[in-house]
């Protein structure tokens, strides 16, 4: 299994319409919502949260990664936004996010969400790739580039 199984083009928000921190997570949700992959939005969304108070998940160049394991969700799901005014995350470098990925997943399984929050980190420590992503105009197109270049690491699961 990669991360773009789970990261399907229907879970590609391209541009985000969100204004604020919460927004964005909302919007995220919605969309993974869509597809029956939550079984309680409200929860999973107080849970991430939850989670944001411990430390923000704005880890720096523009990128957010909003997370929770949860028994609302029974099964890992993540979603992906490019917001291109950026939007503020209380970032650890103080710079406007651009490009939010949301991860949530079940309570039973830390070893694989661990797995997940490192290969979005890697995957967006390439500069060029982010970039991509920030000039992307549909979901189609930022679902590939993720594709291509995640085919160069190993399977998850």
């Amino acid at each position: 299994m990669q991360l773009t199984d789970l990261l399907t083009e229907k879970h590609i928000l391209i541009p985000l319409k969100c204004k604020t921190r919460d927004e964005c997570i909302k919007e995220l949700i919605g969309a993974i919502e869509k597809e029956g992959l939550i079984a309680d939005p409200a929860k999973a969304f107080e849970a991430i949260l939850e989670r944001e108070k411990l430390m923000t998940t704005g880890v720096g160049n523009g990128i957010a990664i909003p997370h929770c394991k949860h028994s609302s969700c029974p099964n890992f799901a993540v979603a992906m936004g490019v917001h291109p005014e950026g939007v503020d995350f209380d970032s650890i470098d103080k710079k406007k996010v651009h490009l939010v990925f949301l991860l949530v997943g079940p309570e039973n399984n830390p070893s694989l969400h661990i797995k997940l929050l490192s290969r979005i980190s890697r995957l967006m420590s390439n500069e060029e790739l982010r970039e991509q992503l920030m000039e992307c105009s549909s979901p189609e197109e930022a679902h590939e580039l993720l594709k291509e270049e995640e085919s160069y690491y190993f399977e998850l699961e």
